[in-house]
């Protein structure tokens, strides 16, 4: 992120052929969503059999993401990992196919996540099986205070 007197600018995301440089394995665009979560908000659990995510949430803003991986072939499985995207930092995130992943919006103003998926949604055929967002418990939710 470049910041200056006239404010801040971040290039997300650089394509080759569709592709995003610099992830470890080979991602190719076919959609860029926006999603704005107000305050309070949970969006989880979703889980995809074909489409992997690659999320981006600004440095200035802060969401909780949990992330639970349900591959059984997986050297991860079964297991559980929560994360904050953004506050002051500037990552990516990708979400293989197979692993639940959810946010929330521990916040008292709207947060914004943008994201590029491997797919394009379909409505007559959408990739989105669901856990309720208790399923691994409500408390990984909870802000850890430290």
């Amino acid at each position: 992120m470049k910041t200056d007197d006239g404010g801040n600018f971040l290039e997300l995301f650089r394509l080759k052929s569709g592709q995003i440089e610099g992830l470890a394995t080979p991602f190719e665009v076919k959609q860029i969503s926006l999603s704005i979560l107000e305050s309070g908000a949970i969006k989880a659990y979703h889980i995809h059999q074909t489409q992997d995510d690659v999320w981006f949430v600004p440095p200035f803003e802060r969401l909780l993401v949990n992330l639970h991986d349900l591959r059984q072939d997986s050297n991860t499985f079964d297991t559980h990992l929560r994360i904050v995207l953004g506050g002051g930092q500037a990552k990516l995130l990708r979400i293989p196919l197979g692993v639940a992943h959810g946010l929330k919006n521990c916040y008292q103003r709207p947060m914004s996540l943008i994201y590029a998926t491997n797919q394009q949604f379909s409505l007559d055929q959408p990739d989105e099986l669901r856990l309720p967002w208790d399923h691994f418990g409500a408390d990984v939710w909870e802000i850890q205070k430290g």
